[in-house]
């Protein structure tokens, strides 16, 4: 999906054209979620690009869609390029560093757990 949304300044209703917008979003993100993934991968995953206009667009991550359209109505942009790509991914392994310092970081909230109800 790739697309150039204009809104209008003047429009009494603006809530409802950004509340569409989200909403046509929304409807793209779940039709390909749906669709049946190549043999070998686990998940759709999306590339999203944002920005005044195609060449100016910068990337982001897809859980941030909602806060960027949001913005665009407070910033007051007359029109807005979105651009939001489905691609199959594999699941990967954390690497090991990542899951020492997850468990470190478990460990320690549970010692300091055990601490506060030892001293109430």
């Amino acid at each position: 999906m790739k697309k150039t949304y204009k809104l209008t300044p003047e429009n009494p209703q603006a809530n409802r054209e950004i509340e569409s917008i989200k909403k046509e979003v929304r409807k793209y993100l779940n039709r390909e979620r749906k669709k049946a993934l190549p043999k070998g991968t686990n998940f759709w995953d999306f590339d999203c690009k944002f920005g005044a206009d195609e060449s100016t667009s910068k990337e982001f991550h897809v859980s941030e869609i909602n806060n960027i359209i949001d913005k665009v109505q407070a910033d007051g942009l007359e029109s807005f390029y979105l651009e939001i790509l489905a691609k199959a991914v594999t699941r990967t392994k954390k690497p090991a560093e990542l899951k020492e310092l997850e468990q470190e970081e478990y460990f320690d909230d549970e010692f300091d757990e055990e601490l506060d109800e030892d001293f109430q």
